[in-house]
């Protein structure tokens, strides 16, 4: 039986409603978060119901139909943003669906690092990378950051591209972007040698730790983009290898990890050949990211890899 509210209602009409809804289980700023996605009603206008619980109120999506996807996501713990279709990131808003892993916000400081190394070339022309792009979220927000630059997105799943085709038409439609399918650092091997900047978000969850995941993750969200191999390196150790070949020279790549492979991560750049090695730190203080960058020349690296 459904808790019948009026599409259209007073704020106290609304405030009860919530609340009767908040009764059943779940997180008040998950259900917040699914009227604002849904049905049209922000935060600010919550607040604001509180203060004037007579104004009138209008929802985007009937009452009935906002109540189901509450109760499916707490029945079945599907993520409320493939059951909405929209997840919030940076400051725009991405489709997402099962295809795709639903965008993190600490992912979102990537961009603000990425865009650190290369400030003082910005507007200047050059080409960067998103390797397994997903949602094609940092592909979006590079793009829109890099206007006169080329860009390049990738992911070995064909659904996941198109995913980020929609939002890359969407969000950047006059920007100069391509998607390409394949794996790593082979989907653009005709542009090695090319690419100023190159950001990637890999699967890195060691295997053994993916069933003590929260269902909401493990069983939702796809596989493939969760597991790193038995030591979560598997794929950063393919990517890292190969930078060294792929990038432009002075070019940076930018890789975000588990919480606990920093010091791993820092030592494969370093044993690729990268140089000005960094890491930083996530929204929560943790080690999350590894920076380095090709040196201008390979020179010396190859005459002592032809002689080893």
């Amino acid at each position: 039986m459904t808790d019948y509210l009026p599409q259209n209602c007073l704020a106290l009409e609304l405030l009860a409603w919530r609340q009767r809804q908040l009764l059943g289980g779940g997180c008040a700023a998950n259900f917040d978060w699914l009227l604002d996605l849904a049905g049209g009603v922000s935060w600010q206008l919550l607040q604001e119901c509180r203060l004037y619980p007579d104004q009138n109120i209008h929802l985007q999506l009937e009452p009935t139909k906002l109540q189901h996807l509450w109760q499916q996501h707490l029945a079945e713990q599907v993520p409320l943003q493939y059951l909405v279709g929209i997840c919030p990131w940076r400051d725009f808003l991405l489709e997402v669906n099962s295809d795709v892993l639903i965008p993190r916000q600490e992912t979102e400081l990537l961009i603000d690092l990425a865009l650190g190394c290369i400030e003082e070339h910005s507007n200047t022309s050059g080409r960067w990378a998103d390797l397994g792009t997903g949602s094609g979220a940092l592909a979006v927000a590079l793009a829109q950051a890099l206007s006169v630059w080329s860009g390049h997105a990738t992911d070995c799943s064909l659904l996941a591209l198109r995913t980020a085709a929609l939002n890359l038409k969407r969000l950047v439609p006059n920007r100069c972007w391509s998607l390409h399918l394949g794996n790593w650092w082979d989907a653009v091997q005709p542009w090695w040698g090319q690419f100023d900047l190159v950001v990637c978000n890999p699967p890195y969850i060691p295997e053994t730790l993916i069933a003590g995941l929260d269902p909401i993750i493990k069983d939702y969200e796809p596989r493939f983009a969760l597991s790193g191999g038995p030591d979560g390196l598997q794929s950063i150790r393919i990517l890292v290898k190969q930078a060294i070949l792929a990038l432009a020279p002075r070019g940076w790549l930018l890789l975000e990890h588990h919480h606990d492979q920093s010091k791993e991560v820092s030592e494969l750049m370093h044993a690729s050949g990268l140089v000005e090695v960094q890491t930083a730190t996530d929204l929560q203080g943790i080690q999350r990211f590894a920076i380095g960058r090709r040196p201008l020349s390979t020179l010396n690296r190859k005459k002592v890899e032809s002689h080893g």
